[in-house]
């Protein structure tokens, strides 16, 4: 479906993508990556706000680059930084980017505001609105022309658990019949609902996997001890620390070696956040 052929994106000597290639299918594919790491620029490529320096895009064969209409005619894109009219309700913002797209059916509007489960608050102004509230209308804005691809950069930043969760399943939901890129450097947003990673470090993609490839390579290398207050201190220059509770007067440390570190530690089930800092920690001894 969609095709990134080599490309790379460069800012005077800045090179903020570097050579990625991805074939992309219809499901949830989330992109991975520190801040920094390039999956904003990667995303606006993809939807046409800025073109590569190198490399190609296509939409089932055809070059976005040279015909980025294509693109557009199928595509719904919610930015990080979604604003909204503050004094416009629900149903106004959405009857002006309709208006914008060309979309003249009243019925789909109020769909959509179903879909979000914003159709209670169809004739609220936005100015009272949540974030998650405002995100989920810059989802529906987004859904307008029923694309073919969603792509969605750090869609549940501010937002507190419960909604987070709502836009989770959300977005879940939606990739079911369609492509879902899902930019965010909070692992547990995808972690439920993405089919593929895409991992991205300083600009270059260094993985695209499940997430239970990403987790079965963690087996054997995340550890787990509870450790006195020196001990701990002691460790934290010789392993990667993943996490560190206090436990009365003692700390319980979870830990990233590829091998045992000390005869006490225990194997741990990681989670995918702690899978990904094992892998990212690998690395970063191998360069050493």
């Amino acid at each position: 479906m969609l095709q990134i052929q080599n490309v790379s994106k460069t800012f005077g000597k800045l090179r903020a993508v570097d050579g990625v290639t991805l074939d992309l299918q219809p499901g949830v594919v989330g992109l991975i990556g520190h801040n920094g790491a390039g999956k904003s620029t990667l995303m606006q490529m993809l939807a046409t706000l800025t073109p590569p320096t190198s490399g190609r895009v296509l939409l089932d064969g055809e070059d976005i680059v040279a015909k980025p209409e294509l693109m557009r005619s199928r595509l719904g894109y919610l930015p990080q930084d979604f604003g909204v009219y503050a004094h416009l309700t629900a149903l106004e913002f959405l009857q002006y980017f309709a208006a914008l797209k060309g979309i003249r059916d009243a019925r789909r509007l109020h769909q959509l505001l179903e879909l979000v489960n914003l159709h209670e608050q169809a004739n609220r102004p936005a100015i009272g609105f949540s974030g998650g509230m405002r995100q989920r209308l810059g989802i529906a804005q987004a859904l307008l022309n029923d694309p073919d691809v969603l792509i969605v950069d750090e869609p549940t930043a501010g937002l507190d658990p419960e909604e987070r969760l709502r836009f989770r399943h959300l977005l879940g939901d939606l990739g079911r019949r369609r492509l879902v890129i899902v930019s965010t450097h909070i692992v547990s947003d995808v972690e439920n609902m993405a089919g593929h990673l895409a991992i991205l470090r300083n600009g270059r993609l260094v993985a695209f996997e499940t997430p239970d490839a990403v987790l079965a390579r963690a087996a054997g290398k995340v550890w787990t001890a509870l450790l006195a207050q020196a001990e701990y201190e002691a460790l934290r220059a010789h392993v990667q620390v993943l996490q560190a509770q206090p436990q009365g007067g003692l700390v319980q440390v979870r830990m990233a070696h590829p091998k045992r570190p000390f005869a006490e530690a225990q194997p741990a089930q990681a989670s995918l956040e702690e899978a990904l800092m094992a892998d990212r920690y690998a690395d970063a001894r191998v360069a050493a």
